[in-house]
Order: C-alpha cells, then sequence, then structure tokens
C-alpha cells in the first residue's frame, strides 16, 4: 500500500468533514478518498470495476412466524 499526502482545499475540507460527521457511523477520512477516488478511476476507465463487490444476504426461513421480534429465542430454540 502507498502513503500520500492530499491537501485539500477549504471548500473540500469542509464538505468532507460534514459528510463524515453526517454518517451514523463516521468512516475515515482514509476510507472515504479511497472510495471516492475508487469511483473516480473506474468512471474514467482507468480501473476496472469489480463486480459482486455488495455484501448479499440471502434469507432463511426459520418456520417460526414470530423471528422478527422474538429472534434470539427463535435462534437459540427458546420458544415452541
Amino acid at each position: 500500500m502507498k502513503r500520500s499526502t492530499v491537501t485539500l482545499p477549504d471548500h473540500l475540507a469542509e464538505a468532507l468533514d460534514a459528510y463524515v460527521a453526517a454518517q451514523e457511523v463516521p468512516p475515515s477520512t482514509t476510507a472515504v478518498v479511497q472510495v471516492a477516488l475508487e469511483e473516480f478511476l473506474i468512471e474514467r476507465g482507468y480501473l476496472p470495476k469489480i463486480q459482486n463487490k455488495q455484501l448479499r444476504i440471502t434469507p432463511v426461513k426459520s418456520g417460526a412466524t414470530n423471528t422478527s421480534i422474538e429472534h434470539d429465542e427463535v435462534l437459540y430454540g427458546m420458544t415452541e
């Protein structure tokens, strides 16, 4: 991994700070910049788009009708 130092103009730094602060779980500045740069380079054809990058969750039937409410009990077999 390569380390880089980036100087941002005030308006970009302020927008970045506002974005990070607005997130429920604030990401690191490094993470935001890496994702933004990756999207920028993919968009312009300098980086191949990575397929299946999204997390996909496949639901499984538990057989219980109250799983969303009584999830702990259903998952650990404490209900009938």
